[in-house]
């Protein structure tokens, strides 16, 4: 009884092994590198008002505005997944992508970077067809609005392949954008202005204020290249 109790247990040790380094494996195989590791901000820098702070294994923020970018490199020819939820039905915040050069400030990122907006119900009906969910802030209508309320959680990947950005939502297309296709005109003083962004640049979550909370759980980048 002893030698088989110790075969059984021999084997299920092997194969609690194999299944370890087969998921382990699986995962790698993905190509998926997590930027966020739901412990601390390690590789991130805030800039401007307000802050993020990790909990519970997701980031949120207090205060605002401001943005969290991170600091090590820039990116382009990836696919960046962002997991997060409005703390509201509807809360407004963003994802920042193709930034030039490091932030000192948070308005830099809004006016020469793009933001993939985060916000469901804008508050004016001039801003509806270019400020929700999965647009690039201002300067893309949307193909579809699939961005779920809180306090459900949504996943976003944005593709930066070259000159071109595609928005996926829940896994529907919302943006697909090149660079030197026609934007619309400013009109307010706050949306950023025309013009070519890099094909490498660095990403950052805002931080929109204290009545606009969004809670990111996973930012990860896997290489198309």
């Amino acid at each position: 009884m002893k030698t088989n109790l110790l075969l059984a247990k021999g084997a299920f040790a092997a194969f609690a092994m194999f299944f370890t380094f087969s998921t382990t494996s699986a995962q790698i195989d993905k190509g998926w590198r997590q930027l966020f590791n739901g412990k601390d901000l390690n590789g991130w820098k805030h800039v401007g008002p307000g802050a993020r702070y990790v909990k519970g294994g997701v980031t949120g923020s207090t205060g605002g505005m401001g943005l969290e970018y991170y600091t090590k490199e820039k990116f382009g020819n990836c696919v960046i997944r962002i997991v997060y939820r409005m703390q509201k039905f509807n809360s407004n915040a963003g994802v920042f992508i193709r930034i030039p050069i490091e932030p000192r400030e948070p308005w830099m990122p809004v006016f020469y970077g793009y933001e993939v907006q985060i916000d469901n119900h804008p508050e004016t009906s001039k801003e509806n067809d270019y400020h929700v969910t999965g647009t690039l802030y201002s300067l893309t209508k949307p193909l579809a609005k699939p961005g779920k309320p809180g306090p459900q959680w949504n996943t976003m990947e944005i593709t930066l392949d070259g000159p071109r950005t595609i928005v996926t939502v829940n896994g529907q297309r919302v943006t697909d954008y090149t660079e030197g296709q026609p934007t619309p005109k400013r009109v307010f003083d706050f949306e950023p202005y025309p013009g070519r962004r890099p094909d490498f640049g660095y990403i950052g979550l805002q931080n929109h204020g204290p009545e606009d909370v969004v809670f990111f759980k996973e930012v990860s980048v896997k290489s198309l290249r």
